[in-house]
C-alpha cells in the first residue's frame, strides 16, 4: 500500500533531518525537497497529505534570499511554514525546539488533524511499496549490485531479491583496503550460505596503483568511487545485458555530500563521485533512510541480527582510514590494529554496545623507545562512537584497563607502531570518520 507522506521543503534548515524523523516517528512518512520543486511535482506525487516549509539561517544562496514558489501555497495542501518570513499559512511556528520528541508534539496537530494523514508508515509497507517500484522500474531486466557485505548492501541485495530473484547479480570487489579476512567471510556468506549470485573481483593491485601518491581525502573518495564504476562495467560487459546498477546510498550519505542550501561535508562514492559517462541506470531503494530504518529494514526482510547489525563501513575501506598518501606499510597497520580493535571489543562485549569503532594511521611518525633504542614510527588512533541516524555522534567512554590491553597488543604486535591515542571528539565538530 501507498503510505501517506508529509513533504518537508528545505528552504535553509539545519534541523531537516530531524523534522522528518520526528513525522516519521508519529508514524507517517517523510522525505526532504529542496525549496524550488516546482508545484506539478509535489502534484504528482501520491498522498502527499501535508507540506512543511523549513525555513532556517542557510537561506541565502548566491548572496541572494531564497522563497517557495507561490504556486506551491496554491496547491490546495495543508503548509506549515516554520522560521522564515515567507509563511502564507495561519499554521506557523516561530521557531523548532531542537529536540524530536518536542517536536513531535508540535507537528502532532498538523500532521493528524489538519493534513488528515493516517499513521501507516512502517517497515513491512515500506518494503512492500519498495519491491513494487522496484519491479516497476527494472522489469525483467538485470542489476548489477556492488555487495560489500556491510550493512546497507546487504539490505539492498535481500531487498531486491525478493523484487527480481535471479535478475540480481553481486559483485563484490576487493579493492585492497577491505578488513582483515573481510573478503573471505563477504564470499563464504553470500555465496555458500545465501545462494547469491556472487561474483569475486581481486582489483586490489589496480585500486593502489590508482591511488599512489594521492593524499587529498576527497580525491581518493572519488578515484575509489569511479573505479568501482569501471570495475562494474568490465564485469556488465562479461555477464551481459545489464541495464542497472544498484547502490546502498542512504540519506545522511545525500545530506553529508552537500545540498542546495548546505556546505558539503565530504563526498561519498556513491554520491557525486560517480563518472559523467556511467553506462547504467540507479537503483536506489534505501535512499530516503537513516541508519537505523536501515537496520530495521533488514531486519523485515528476514537477514539475521549480525548481518544487521554490523559494524558500518564506509565505502572507500580503510582508504580514508590510512590517512593521506596511502602506502602499504601504513594500510597493513591500518588492518591489523583494526583486527585487534575488533577481537578485544568483542572479548569485552563492547561490539554490541559501541555503533562503530575503528584505527586509523596518520601520514606522520613520532619518536618513541623500542629495544632501548630510539625509534621513528606510527602513531595509531582509535576512534569509538555511538550514533542513532549518523548526523550527530557521541565517544564512547572505555575503561582505562580495556584501553591499556588494546594499546600493549597493538604496539607489540602490529610492525612499524610505537603510539596509540584514543580520539574524543564528538560529531559535530568531527565526522565520524578522519577522512
Amino acid at each position: 500500500m501507498k503510505q501517506d507522506m508529509i513533504v518537508i521543503l528545505d528552504l535553509g534548515s539545519e534541523l531537516n533531518t530531524m523534522v522528518a524523523r520526528a513525522v516519521r516517528a508519529l508514524g507517517v512518512y517523510s522525505e526532504i525537497y529542496p525549496h524550488d520543486i516546482t508545484a506539478d511535482k509535489l502534484k504528482a506525487m501520491p498522498n502527499v497529505k501535508g507540506i512543511i516549509v523549513n525555513g532556517g539561517p542557510n537561506n541565502i544562496v548566491d548572496g541572494e534570499k531564497i522563497f517557495v514558489s507561490d504556486e506551491v501555497y496554491n496547491l490546495g495542501i495543508p503548509v506549515m511554514a516554520v522560521e522564515h518570513d515567507a509563511a502564507k499559512t495561519d499554521n506557523k511556528l516561530a521557531k523548532w525546539p531542537d529536540d524530536e520528541e518536542q517536536v513531535k508534539e508540535l507537528l502532532k496537530p498538523f500532521v493528524f488533524d489538519i493534513c488528515k494523514s493516517e499513521a501507516n508508515w512502517n517497515m513491512k509497507n515500506f518494503v512492500a511499496d519498495q519491491i513494487e517500484l522496484v519491479k516497476k522500474q527494472v522489469g525483467d531486466k538485470k542489476v548489477l549490485l556492488a555487495l560489500s557485505g556491510g550493512v546497507d548492501s546487504s539490505v539492498v541485495a535481500a531487498l531486491l531479491i525478493k523484487a527480481i530473484g535471479k535478475n540480481l547479480t553481486c559483485v563484490h570487489v576487493n579493492h585492497g583496503l577491505l578488513r582483515k579476512g573481510e573478503p573471505e567471510q563477504v564470499v563464504e556468506v553470500f555465496r555458500n550460505q545465501l545462494d547469491a549470485n556472487l561474483v569475486y573481483v581481486d582489483a586490489s593491485e589496480r585500486f593502489l596503483g590508482k591511488l599512489k601518491d594521492v593524499a587529498d581525502p576527497e580525491e581518493k573518495r572519488k578515484i575509489i568511487g569511479a573505479e568501482f564504476i569501471r570495475v562494474f562495467e568490465e564485469e556488465a560487459r562479461k555477464l551481459e545485458g545489464i541495464d542497472f546498477l544498484a547502490q546502498g546510498t542512504i540519506y545522511p550519505d545525500i545530506v553529508e555530500s552537500g545540498t542546495k542550501t548546505a556546505k558539503v561535508v565530504k563526498s561519498h562514492h556513491n554520491v557525486g563521485g560517480l563518472p559523467e559517462d556511467m553506462q547504467f541506470e540507479l537503483v536506489e531503494p534505501l535512499y530516503y533512510l537513516f541508519k537505523d530504518e536501515v537496520r530495521a529494514c533488514g531486519i523485515e526482510l528476514g537477514l539475521p541480527d549480525n548481518m544487521v547489525y554490523r559494524q558500518p563501513f564506509p565505502g572507500p575501506g580503510l582508504g580514508v582510514r590510512c590517512l593521506g598518501a596511502i602506502t602499504r606499510d601504513r594500510l597493513e597497520a591500518v588492518r591489523e590494529s583494526d583486527a585487534i580493535l575488533r577481537e578485544e571489543f568483542a572479548n569485552y562485549g563492547l561490539d554490541k554496545k559501541v555503533w562503530q569503532y575503528f584505527t586509523a594511521i596518520p601520514d606522520f611518525k613520532s619518536v618513541g623507545v623500542r629495544d632501548n633504542a630510539r625509534s621513528f614510527e606510527y602513531p595509531v588512533i582509535i576512534r569509538a562512537v555511538n550514533t542513532v541516524d549518523a548526523m550527530t555522534a557521541t565517544i564512547e567512554p572505555i575503561e582505562w584497563e580495556i584501553l591499556n590491553k588494546i594499546t600493549k597488543r597493538i604496539i607489540n604486535e602490529v610492525p612499524g607502531v610505537n603510539r596509540v591515542c584514543y580520539d574524543l571528539t564528538p560529531k559535530p565538530t568531527g565526522t565520524i570518520e578522519w577522512e
